[in-house]
């Protein structure tokens, strides 16, 4: 293997030997935080790692590249791009034993931007993740009615009709759009506070700050209800969902493969992206959650279970999911056919029940040539299966738009929506505990807090903090500012940190170092996939994804989708372009995170230099002072 190491002063000074990190252990037991057990530790992980995005974003991304054709690069790029970065920071976590900013500020002093950056990336995605958690609450809340609020639409005021908005899209449509985000047709009419979704995000903050409250202390309790529970809501819906009409199309149309998707590059980026954003990588979570554990844990055995927590988490949601679109699909084919059939039954004045869907296109021709000019008057619906299952939707659409709808269609349909919105919610929780850890830890080593003030008191200033900036969230425009922080603080940045962390341990820590630090920690060195992947493999996949993305990015008109009762196409989303401002605002949210890296190292070297100028001409005048004083006593 080829070795090069940048040249890297101090750091013997800077880390402790193998010998100092036992006694260290020992030192710190009394000090600092650490888990109650191995199984508290690997729950918080996966909690924090397996989050909504496997739930919405997977099964949209598995549906839109060919079904079970993604399966392939996704699960090639999991090995070698998430599983590597993973276990890199478990162990360079647990072998420093500090948070982002002190592991990379030990490595060498001008890398304290990466922990920096992973500290605002977890701060921004954080004020907008928890107002995902805000909605689901609201929904949650709202399941407790018989019939749910968004099953049929709300009549006029004189009761001779529904409401025009309704009527032209879908209950569930009107229930999200204007029942529940109130919102506006563009980003720049901001509108008023929804006093609603302001009272529950107050209600997300306030549980979250009560879960976090002593950081691992608190947060290693809940996990055993936020980090277990998701999997056994997903199975009580796999079971039901096996029961309903329809649901075997859904999971057929999932898993078939269109093995031409293989050869289409945006398949490969599309997987390497989702394996990247899935393990909630570079956020500096995992980073401080290892750092609690015992020098002598196995860190590598704690990445590969943990990994195949999540490919398979991936997986088996994306199977629930689509057992519920396949019935919802399956419920507007039938409505679509029995729409038809009514048109045609009452055109012909047919006995009801004469017409069914096996010969309804038998009855069609006989019709057209009974009477072609009546038939021709006719407008039928276009009814296709796998349209309807191809209606691809991901994000919050999946969750309060499809799934909802699907839900209005079962039986007891409250009982299945409240473990729906339980589920979102334990799933959205257990990942804000790893962000609320990005957050705190670092500015306590940063000593942006002083260290005498007590961590309720820390945690409820960051909270309070944060829901007062969420604020811009519940506005009526806040789903679009929501949509822009989504799209950019999460993306650009975490890919930076991911490749500078990576080229850190190997090339400025030393990859020998590395292994010898592993072989204390575990008992033997790495293999040779590690080697190869940590090297060269990991690297150069997030240098392609971060390049192509960045293309992608720059060439095309950044726009958002709104929602526009006045679009000629309505109830379709109506694309618009961002205006000038929000560009300020993607520099703020994506590029400023970015920048820090590189500015924090311009600063560095500028001060190391001048540090050097100022002790060489220490030195100047030492020497002369040492001349002058020779002179003197030579003359006497």
């Amino acid at each position: 293997m080829v070795k090069l190491q940048l040249p890297n002063p101090g750091l013997e000074r800077r880390i402790p030997s193998h010998e100092e990190l036992e006694s260290m252990e020992a030192r710190e037991a009394e000090t600092r935080p650490k888990w109650d057990n191995k199984a508290q530790y690997m729950l918080t992980c996966v909690g924090f790692c397996v989050g909504l995005g496997n739930v919405w974003r997977f099964p949209y991304l598995c549906q839109s590249h060919g079904g079970g054709a993604f399966m392939i690069p996704f699960l090639i790029l999991l090995v070698l791009e998430g599983v590597p970065l993973l276990y890199l920071e478990f162990a360079i976590g647990q072998r420093l034993r500090k948070c982002s900013v002190g592991v990379w500020s030990a490595i060498h002093p001008s890398l304290k931007g990466v922990g920096i950056t992973a500290l605002l990336v977890s701060f921004f995605v954080g004020l907008y993740y928890n107002t995902i958690i805000a909605w689901v609450m609201w929904y949650f809340f709202n399941s407790f009615q018989e019939p749910l609020p968004w099953s049929s639409c709300p009549l006029l005021p004189n009761k001779t009709g529904y409401t025009e908005e309704c009527a032209k899209s879908s209950p569930v449509d009107y229930f999200w759009y204007r029942k529940t985000l109130n919102i506006t047709t563009t980003i720049d009419d901001s509108g008023s506070v929804q006093w609603w979704l302001l009272l529950c995000l107050l209600c997300a903050w306030a549980v979250l700050y009560v879960c976090t409250i002593r950081g691992i202390e608190t947060t290693g309790k809940a996990v055993y209800v936020t980090s277990t529970l998701p999997y056994v809501v997903l199975t009580i819906f796999l079971i039901r969902g096996l029961t309903l009409k329809g649901s075997v199309s859904g999971i057929e149309y999932l898993f078939t493969p269109n093995v031409t998707e293989l050869a289409n590059p945006v398949t490969w980026l599309d997987a390497g992206a989702q394996v990247f954003f899935s393990f909630s990588l570079a956020f500096g979570g995992l980073i401080s959650f290892s750092s609690y554990n015992s020098v002598h844990n196995n860190c590598e055995k704690d990445a590969l279970i943990i990994s195949v927590i999540n490919g398979f988490t991936s997986i088996y949601s994306a199977t629930v999911i689509y057992s519920i679109i396949g019935f919802r699909a399956t419920q507007r084919y039938d409505d679509c056919v029995s729409q038809n059939i009514l048109t045609l039954t009452n055109a012909f004045d047919f006995p009801e029940e004469n017409i069914t869907e096996g010969n309804f296109e038998a009855m069609q021709a006989w019709c057209n040539m009974t009477d072609p000019a009546v038939f021709a008057s006719l407008k039928f619906q276009t009814c296709n299966l796998d349209t309807f299952l191809s209606d691809g939707v991901e994000g919050t659409g999946l969750a309060f738009i499809v799934f909802t709808e699907a839900i209005t269609k079962m039986p007891v349909s409250p009982l299945w929506s409240i473990l729906f919105f339980i589920m979102l919610f334990c799933l959205g929780l257990s990942s804000m505990f790893g962000n609320m850890e990005g957050v705190l830890v670092p500015l306590q080593e940063l000593n942006v807090i002083p260290k005498k003030w007590p961590k309720e008191l820390v945690t409820g200033l960051i909270c309070i903090g944060s829901f007062l900036i969420a604020i811009i969230f519940v506005l009526r425009s806040g789903n679009y500012w929501l949509a822009l922080f989504d799209n950019f603080a999460g993306s650009i940045p975490l890919l930076i940190i991911a490749f500078c962390e990576m080229f850190s341990v190997v090339y400025i820590y030393g990859i020998d170092r590395f292994n010898n630090d592993i072989k204390f920690m575990i008992g033997h060195k790495p293999n040779i996939f590690w080697q190869a992947t940590w090297r060269f493999v990991s690297p150069l996949i997030m240098l392609v994804i971060f390049l192509f993305y960045f293309v992608v990015k720059v060439n095309e008109t950044l726009e958002y989708i709104t929602w526009d009762p006045t679009y000629d196409l309505f109830p379709k989303s109506r694309p618009r372009p961002y205006p000038g401002w929000a560009y300020a605002v993607i520099v703020v949210v994506a590029g400023v995170p970015s920048l820090v890296i590189p500015g924090f190292a311009i600063y560095k070297a500028i001060q190391s230099c001048l540090k050097k100028q100022d002790d060489r001409q220490d030195l100047v005048n030492a020497v002369s002072e040492a001349s002058i004083n020779g002179e003197l006593k030579n003359k006497f």
